[in-house]
């Protein structure tokens, strides 16, 4: 799998370019279905990770990118359930996120969010 450029609100990934939150599970990219996660966004100030979301499991490594700045938060919920499944947990700015999945995506799933 090609990281080849991301922007604020863009990715670009095996040339095709995305412009939505995404999720990678054992190569398939997906649309993350944010949505059940907005009812948690007044104790944030932003939609953040929670368990409510598919959540990609199956694997060894979770890597999430937060955004841009790192303003998406991750639910205390989901860190536990990493923990309980015996999943490693990496938690990212979106462009490190990045890094660690051009570096190696074996085992690996992804959670990723564009903006902010």
């Amino acid at each position: 799998m090609n990281f080849d450029e991301y922007a604020f609100g863009s990715i670009k990934i095996d040339g095709t370019t995305y412009g939505h939150d995404l999720v990678i599970d054992r190569g398939e990219i997906a649309k993350r279905q944010k949505k059940l996660s907005k009812k948690y966004r007044g104790g944030f100030g932003h939609t953040p990770l929670s368990l409510e979301e598919k959540i990609p499991w199956k694997c060894h490594r979770l890597v999430i990118g937060t955004g841009m700045h790192g303003s998406m938060p991750v639910m205390e919920e989901v860190k536990l359930e990493a923990g309980r499944r015996k999943v490693e947990l990496l938690i990212l700015p979106t462009a490190e996120a990045i890094k660690e999945l051009r570096a190696g995506i074996d085992k690996t799933n992804a959670i990723l969010h564009l903006t902010c």
